[in-house]
């Protein structure tokens, strides 16, 4: 099992598996709420442990999809843990141990700011990546 939980430990979940891929978001929303390494894990091998009661949700406006969880009492974005997805992104850091994966890819990138400079060989697309 992979345990992940907020900075206070009042939201914790745990995975059966690893997540499915990485991915990194340089939109504006993301990299204000601080979730901008994503892992996409899927909803049968996620499971929510504490702090159901302690998660508000931010709401995406399009051009994102995405809406946004966060903890309650400490304000760690949690990605989108209450999503009825199939799959849905939750935030990497969130993840308590480490998971040997590397980035798959990296969306709206048009919107990264000129002083982050990507790293990495991972596909860049300028918005979301098509499915």
């Amino acid at each position: 099992m992979i345990q992940g939980s907020c900075c206070c430990g009042a939201v914790q979940f745990e995975l059966s598996e690893a997540p499915g891929m990485l991915g990194m978001c340089h939109c504006s929303r993301c990299r204000k709420v601080g979730a901008s390494a994503l892992a996409f894990v899927k909803k049968e091998h996620f499971r929510l442990l504490e702090g159901n009661e302690k998660i508000t949700t931010f709401k995406a406006v399009p051009p994102y999809k995405y809406d946004r969880n966060f903890c309650s009492v400490c304000g760690t974005s949690l990605g989108e843990v209450l999503s009825d997805m199939a799959s849905f992104p939750i935030n990497a850091h969130c993840l308590d141990g480490d998971i040997e994966m590397t980035m798959a890819f990296h969306e709206f990138v048009a919107e990264k700011p000129c002083w982050y400079v990507i790293g990495d060989d991972a596909k860049q697309f300028s918005e979301h990546p098509h499915e």
